[in-house]
């Protein structure tokens, strides 16, 4: 199927997904839209059991659409600088200390946690994973997914501080994460050379060259939009910065994902208050807001439609079901250890805690990192557990999360 169509498709499935939710189930619009296009996989997979072959049609534009690029090298870098625009850096340095340890100490431990859990579960069903793949699948799923949190958090009510620590905690983790999957993937698949010490340096050159090469892309974007006074000129200045800066930081074995974040919140920081006219910030605000509610709508739909393609044998959705007990106490632990010991000479904050633990919702780019896996029977049980994990996510935490916050 030509790109072309494949656009189309999603574009008007959006539209129309939208379209019904807005008038008739009026749910939050990326909730609305992926509850809807997983009902209609599920319509398609039973309409095909009665012999109908319909789904065979969707079937092949979902095999025609590689997920993993589609959000990791094509939407990803857009969604992450149209989130990282607006955050207050000013708040976010108040919270560095909780949402640096958040993001890499309390990734650190989910991951072994939900690594080692699962291991004894799979074994005790009788699906002997091996631990490393285990990890991996702890590495994907540990991280909050900042498209998801920042999507959720915008009608969520949350406290102020609360929502600066879960959005900086989601647009820093993430990176970290696909770091850490990336090192945990090289083991796993037995590259020769990836030695503890050089996964440590690997973690380090992907971490830290990523957030060093985006303040120099922030700082360079910053005074060429310091330099004119041009909003069309300087939204292609900040689309290149996306595009650009993105490839480039992957071309050089650094975190794309982090430089994008850094440079986004320098330029929605610094760039806005000394580098914009009132009606660039307006129109820089308007296109950026735009493209991120685009793609957030094609991105959900395509997360809907993927169930199609999730092998749902019966040991495998056991042992998802027993992972979304699994992952969101291991949330609890990674969140509720290192916050005892940020306030271990004041009063323990009980309501951070659960509102974080509950509001670490997951997405896409879990998906995303299990569709990249090597063919076979790991790759299989760890899609299915990550698709069931993510889809709970966000229908249920998602949609339960304001809630929370009110009591």
């Amino acid at each position: 199927m030509e790109l072309f169509d494949i656009i189309a498709i999603l574009i008007t499935l959006s539209a129309l997904f939208g379209y019904v939710n807005y008038r008739f189930i009026k749910l939050p619009t990326t909730i609305g839209l992926m509850l809807i296009s997983i009902i209609m996989s599920l319509s398609l997979f039973i309409l095909g059991h009665l012999g109908l072959g319909i789904e065979q049609h969707w079937m092949k534009l979902i095999k025609s659409i590689d997920f993993n690029k589609t959000l990791m090298v094509g939407m990803l870098s857009f969604l992450l600088f149209a989130g990282a625009l607006h955050v207050n850096i000013n708040e976010l340095l108040t919270h560095k200390w909780k949402i640096g340890i958040f993001s890499t100490v309390g990734v650190i431990i989910s991951t072994i946690l939900i690594g080692v859990s699962t291991y004894f579960i799979l074994g005790w069903i009788g699906l002997n994973l091996k631990l490393i793949y285990c990890l991996l699948f702890g590495a994907l799923i540990s991280p909050t997914d900042p498209i998801a949190v920042l999507s959720i958090l915008k009608n969520a009510g949350a406290p102020k501080s609360l929502e600066v620590q879960i959005s900086g905690e989601s647009l820093f983790n993430d990176g970290i994460g696909v770091v850490l999957f990336i090192v945990l993937m090289a083991m796993a698949t037995g590259e020769p050379q990836m030695t503890f010490s050089n996964a440590l340096l690997l973690f380090a050159e992907e971490t830290i060259g990523g957030i060093t090469f985006g303040l120099l892309l922030g700082w360079i974007a910053y005074r060429i939009l310091k330099s004119i006074d041009n909003y069309q000129v300087e939204i292609l200045v900040t689309l290149s910065v996306v595009t650009g800066g993105y490839a480039l930081a992957s071309a050089i074995n650094l975190s794309g994902p982090l430089a994008i974040v850094v440079a986004g919140m320098i330029i929605g920081n610094r760039g806005r208050k000394f580098a914009m006219s009132e009606k660039t910030r307006q129109n820089l605000d308007m296109f950026w807001e735009l493209v991120d509610d685009i793609l957030n709508s094609i991105l959900f739909i395509l997360i809907g439609l993927e169930l199609l393609m999730i092998p749902l044998s019966v040991p495998y959705l056991i042992v998802a079901a027993i992972s979304i007990p699994v992952v969101i106490l291991s949330r609890f632990v990674s969140i509720g250890l290192p916050l005892r010991l940020l306030t271990f000479k004041g009063k323990y904050d009980f309501r951070t805690l659960k509102i974080m633990t509950w509001g670490g919702l997951r997405g896409g780019i879990a998906v995303a990192l299990a569709l990249s896996l090597p063919r076979g029977f790991e790759k299989d049980v760890i899609i299915t557990m990550t698709y069931i994990v993510v889809v709970f996510s966000i229908l249920v935490q998602g949609l339960t999360f304001k809630y929370l916050i009110k009591t």
